[in-house]
């Protein structure tokens, strides 16, 4: 866990800006990691090969399908392909997606409530998410979005992924904030680290739910609300 110490913890802000995944739900590199396990695979090796570097924007299949470039059936043909011309053999990446959802996806409140604190102390809220068309429906069923948040910034939908600045910029614009009063709240150093580029606070909650615990303790402390009991 990890924060951007350039500013105070007093810092005045005047929006928090989330990831989805890692952050409402548990996080999908914890996921990734048991896969690996059951694929005899290493975690990082099989991360690159389904879903590309995460500390990148690249032309990678799944970047491309974060995106909107390519369709999901388009990028898992392309990911089975490259992973056995990898020598790792077929990967496909469903099988990697199935140990996600196999946790329940269950929203964990207590970040909800959090977002219910911030939005109540006047600040703004917006989601940035790295995600695909085909999932769209499904991640937004399992939140009030239109209660929660004053922006949603899905990367399939304005053509930009994390960690490209400009997606953080364009959240910004759309909320009215400017990114050095705006905190960004992710699980991968690689997100928090093009957030930063773009000039905002950034905290990593990191993978694990230990992690994600005191990240969130850390969280309502920057922005000056109650901590939970």
């Amino acid at each position: 866990m990890t924060s951007d110490l350039n500013q105070s913890s007093q810092t005045s802000f005047e929006a928090v800006l989330f990831d989805f995944g890692g952050i409402f739900i548990d996080s999908p590199f914890e996921a990734v990691i048991g896969a690996a396990e059951g694929m005899n695979i290493p975690a990082e090796t099989l991360t690159d090969l389904v879903f590309g570097s995460y500390d990148l924007d690249t032309d990678h299949p799944w970047h491309r399908l974060e995106r909107g470039e390519i369709t999901f059936d388009h990028a898992r043909s392309e990911i089975i392909s490259l992973s056995a011309q990898s020598g790792w053999g077929e990967v496909d990446p469903i099988a990697v997606l199935m140990k996600l959802s196999s946790g329940g996806l269950e929203i964990r409140s207590e970040v909800v409530d959090t977002v219910i604190a911030i939005r109540s102390a006047g600040m703004k809220t917006a989601i940035v998410t790295n995600n695909l068309r085909e999932f769209s429906s499904s991640w937004r069923a399992m939140l009030d979005i239109d209660s929660l948040f004053d922006v949603v910034v899905d990367s399939s939908e304005v053509g930009m992924r994390k960690p490209d600045p400009r997606i953080f910029l364009h959240a910004c614009e759309l909320l009215g904030v400017k990114p050095s009063r705006s905190l960004f709240v992710d699980d991968h150093h690689g997100n928090v680290a093009g957030a930063n580029r773009a000039g905002l606070v950034a905290l990593d909650f990191g993978y694990t739910k230990e992690s994600a615990a005191a990240a969130l303790a850390e969280l309502r402390h920057m922005v000056g609300i109650p901590a939970t009991t």
